[in-house]
């Protein structure tokens, strides 16, 4: 009996050790409720559910490390309009990485596009390879990859490979072995092991990024998979967006991965700024990094900016859009005060949990006036933000919790009308071949829907 007055006492003091701390770092009510509920309700359970996805990393700093910058900018770029100054200010001051003017870009829309481009620069690589993926998983691509890394690593390229381990979980032990024995140095993502699983299960590095020679450079939403070539049997063909950098930019994704590269080996590598013969191009491009070790949530204060300065139109793609309170204020005042507010997202759902909390939004902003289309064909997963015909982001973040709160992210916002515009055809030829949703109809979907969708709901406080 003795044990059991003991285990009680400790069970007591720990739950009131979470209370304390929830009540003076929560940073929503709504979650705060959310995780006090499920402490008190939830015996043991909550306790240990809290422990792995419910504490507030912002305010912890449980892997806090000293982000290194690129080096200055050579000349400060004036932007003219004062919208775009806020924006390029907000995420200078967040980050430290300043808005660049000379780079060329590619728009990259689907699978097969982007890998030719990825395979091309990757064999043009001199001297670095560095690559980053939430999912590395193994099959046709994977493999024409550790081809080519173990062809550049003889050649005296250095390759580097940052894998997430929640993401990559797939991963062989064999595989990786090809590569370590190729000389290749590969590292996952905080990796959940004993004594560290309650600390590191929940914050994921959500980021897709490829460098070569500090000069070119690719992010976005894809992942390197096969279901971008070949689908899957559930989902068909994954459709994504991506972009090819060769410019500043590059050499400041690079960065991110550099400081990523100290956090997971604990190597500090050298941050070298490349010498480019000629100027490659003009577009304005400026690179957001953002994490749960952050000060603020910059994403989504981008993603807020973004929706409250557009004046004509604002067009998001994204697969997850389960809106934070601020989100979804905004989203709404922009659609009622006549902006024109259109959604994509695929109709097909890799989640039927995530679908449910996604759906469980859009009465709401069907009565806003807001416009939603479900693309039928695949799985379309891109990130893309578009306003205006004047500013664009494309990324690897979702408009919701996860990817604001607890993942690692990058996006490439850009200040440039070209590729604005380009973004916005692609998405209204998108919304020519998707379903538009109706209000009356979708109000009355079957009661079975709406029960889903609620109780989902009640989970987005800590999905």
């Amino acid at each position: 009996m003795e044990w059991i007055l003991i285990s009680s006492v400790l069970y007591i003091l720990i739950a009131i050790s979470i209370v304390v701390s929830l009540l003076l770092n929560g940073i929503r009510p709504s979650k705060t409720l959310a995780w006090l509920l499920a402490i008190f309700t939830i015996p043991v359970g909550g306790i240990l559910l809290y422990l792995m996805i419910g504490r507030n990393r912002r305010k912890q700093k449980s892997y806090s490390q000293h982000i290194r910058l690129p080096e200055p900018y050579p000349a400060r770029i004036s932007l003219k309009s004062k919208r775009m100054r806020q924006v390029e200010k907000l995420i200078e001051t967040q980050t430290g990485y300043p808005l660049t003017g000379d780079n060329e870009l590619e728009l990259l829309k689907d699978g097969e596009r982007t890998f030719r481009r990825i395979f091309e620069a990757l064999q043009a690589a001199r001297e670095t390879i560095h690559v980053q993926y939430y999912i590395f998983e193994e099959g046709v691509l994977a493999d024409r990859l550790l081809e080519l890394f173990v062809e550049k690593e003889a050649a005296g390229v250095e390759v580097r490979l940052i894998y997430d381990s929640i993401g990559s979980l797939s991963l062989s032990r064999a595989y990786l072995r090809r590569l370590r024995d190729a000389g290749i140095e590969a590292h996952n993502f905080l990796p959940y092991k004993f004594g560290r699983f309650l600390t590191s299960l929940n914050y994921r590095n959500h980021r897709k990024i490829i460098v070569i020679d500090g000069k070119t450079a690719f992010t976005g939403g894809i992942n390197i998979s096969d279901k971008y070539l070949k689908g899957d049997r559930n989902l068909g063909l994954w459709r994504d967006m991506n972009l090819m950098i060769r410019g500043s930019a590059a050499h400041h994704l690079d960065t991110v991965f550099i400081n990523d590269w100290e956090l997971v080996s604990g190597i500090r590598l050298e941050i070298r700024a490349p010498v480019f013969p000629e100027i490659p191009g003009n577009q304005k491009v400026q690179i957001l990094a953002s994490g749960p070790d952050d000060d603020f949530a910059t994403m989504e204060k981008l993603y807020f900016f973004l929706i409250n300065n557009a004046r004509n139109h604002l067009y998001i793609t994204n697969p997850y859009i389960i809106p934070s309170h601020a989100i979804m204020i905004a989203l709404h005042t922009a659609a009622l005060s006549g902006v024109d507010v259109r959604l994509l997202l695929s109709e097909k759902a890799d989640s039927t949990l995530v679908s449910w909390c996604v759906r469980s939004y859009f009465q709401r902003f069907l009565e806003a006036g807001i416009r939603i289309f479900l693309y039928p064909e695949g799985f379309l997963h891109s990130k893309v933000i578009t306003v205006d015909d004047r500013i664009c982001t494309i990324g690897t973040a979702n408009v919701d919790d996860r990817s604001f709160q607890h993942n690692y992210e990058v996006n490439a916002v850009v200040y440039q009308a070209e590729t604005a515009t380009k973004l916005r055809k692609y998405f209204e030829a998108d919304c020519n071949a998707s379903i538009e949703l109706d209000y009356e109809s979708f109000s009355r979907r079957p009661l079975l829907h709406r029960l889903g969708e609620g109780a989902a709901r009640t989970l987005s406080p800590l999905l």
